[in-house]
């Protein structure tokens, strides 16, 4: 990729991320461990060697086993649910058998919808499943013993369960989401008294509110010197020349010259992009181009390009190029320097943050203009310590940042914007999630409601029934 940019402070969201309560508006119930992955079925008895199990409901032609139930409460148990006595036990099971009814009933729709899921993108999501299951453990040795601890026979048995559950998931989030595009999901009214209620009966488990805090910046890059963007463009000059007379050899130079590191070892391949990937000089000459022709020299602010389209498609091309970038060192980070401090004078004598954002701001790099609100304890070392202590409207800086791509600083000017410090949430702060979530929850309930009055459901299990009451 073509992009040098410093790892910037990226938007957030600024809802919290935790949910306010258990109930899911996707009535999927697959636990999770250190595996990334669903428990293993929960044991049953047996009478010389022979399972025992019983049917705990009956959707369609479908049968919910007992043994599901206590595996999923055990997977609910692990996750943080208390269970304090045999009635608490009881009330879980029931739950959970109500949630996995709801989820078959959602599961079978979408199915009669003839509801899609790709599998590419299961296969991708369990692959990236694994990839995080085993950055758990140390070894591959140590991975394969938590899968026969947890009952799996082989990874492929595990990744099958991983597959099965996401797209038991990915089922009823489409059947939801198609239903409500046919206008067949009705919206459900939530009022004040109700949100009120719901925070007040939740707020014990809502999650802490972290700091946060809000910027707009003037990011300042370190530019090569004049001489220095002579030597690199004599540099690519004569790299065109040699590609003039070999072009065929245009791989084998950009592995040895070019300085773009992303792509450099793999001859330069940038892959297949579509219109306004690249920077605008890159993106018109690579979409201008015939395949297999040479380009002429192309100046960004990455420095000189050379670019050969290898194939078109609609919308898309797959090119190479070669990457040759003006040497940046301390002295022009020094210069750099003198400007950001400029920049801050003029910021804080009351000069205006638009005109000196469009002569300054390194916008070439991708670099946010602003953040309207960010973790602190999540910010880049550099910001957590530039923002220290700063008040609201407050301009601080510069203060330095990495550039990989050049090897040097930027500078950083900025002004906060927004503070709230850590504490307790309030009702507004969650009212309007509250809001949506009700609402969310209610217009699922109505349609499974409406779904068991078109399917035969038949349960047979009543967990309460198992508690002895004195």
């Amino acid at each position: 990729m073509m992009h040098f940019s410093l790892r910037r402070v990226t938007r957030r969201a600024t809802a919290a991320r935790a949910a306010m309560w258990a109930t899911p508006l996707v009535v999927a119930l697959s636990g999770t461990s250190a595996l990334g992955a669903q428990a293993a079925p929960a044991k049953q008895d047996s009478v010389k060697g022979l399972p025992l199990d019983g049917v705990a409901a009956v959707i369609g032609d479908k049968i919910v086993l007992i043994s599901e139930v206590l595996s999923q409460v055990n997977n609910a148990r692990s996750r943080g649910a208390e269970v304090k006595n045999a009635k608490e036990l009881a009330k879980l099971e029931a739950d959970v058998l109500q949630q996995l009814v709801d989820a078959e009933l959602l599961i079978q729709k979408a199915e009669q919808e003839k509801v899609e899921v790709s599998d590419l993108e299961i296969q991708n999501q369990v692959d990236d499943t694994e990839r995080k299951a085993r950055s758990n453990f140390k070894s591959e040795l140590e991975f394969r013993s938590a899968l026969r601890e947890a009952g799996f026979g082989s990874i492929e048995e595990w990744r099958k369960m991983q597959g099965d559950e996401a797209r038991r998931v990915k089922l009823q989030q489409g059947i939801m989401q198609k239903l409500q595009r046919d206008g067949k999901v009705t919206a459900v009214n939530v009022t004040d008294a109700e949100i009120t209620e719901a925070f007040n009966t939740n707020k014990e488990r809502l999650p802490r509110k972290e700091a946060r805090v809000g910027m707009r910046q003037i990011v300042v890059a370190t530019k090569a010197s004049d001489a220095a963007k002579a030597r690199a463009r004599a540099k690519i000059d004569s790299i065109h020349a040699e590609l003039t007379k070999h072009p065929e050899d245009f791989e084998n130079i950009a592995k040895r010259e070019s300085m773009d590191p992303s792509n450099k070892e793999l001859g330069g391949d940038l892959g297949w992009n579509r219109r306004g990937r690249m920077v605008p000089e890159f993106d018109r000459m690579m979409f201008a181009l015939n395949p297999g022709v040479i380009s002429p020299v192309v100046e960004t602010t990455f420095g000189f390009h050379i670019i050969r389209v290898d194939r078109v498609q609609p919308a898309e091309v797959k090119a190479r190029h070669i990457l040759i970038r003006p040497t940046v060192d301390s002295a022009d980070e020094a210069r750099t320097k003198i400007v950001a401090d400029s920049v801050a004078a003029a910021w804080r004598k009351g000069g205006s943050y638009d005109s000196l954002s469009v002569k300054f701001h390194d916008d070439a790099s991708g670099e946010d203009k602003t953040i309207p609100e960010y973790p602190r304890n999540e910010l880049p070392e550099a910001y957590r310590n530039a923002l220290e202590g700063a008040k609201l409207n407050e301009i601080v800086g510069p203060f330095t940042i990495p550039d990989p791509g050049s090897g040097v600083n930027k500078f950083v000017v900025a002004q906060v914007t927004f503070l709230d410090e850590a504490g307790e949430y309030t009702l507004a702060e969650y009212r309007d999630r509250i809001r949506d979530q009700l609402s969310e929850e209610r217009k699922m309930r109505r349609l499974i409601d409406s779904l068991k009055k078109q399917t035969y459901v038949s349960v047979r299990y009543d967990p309460m029934a198992q508690v002895i009451t004195p």
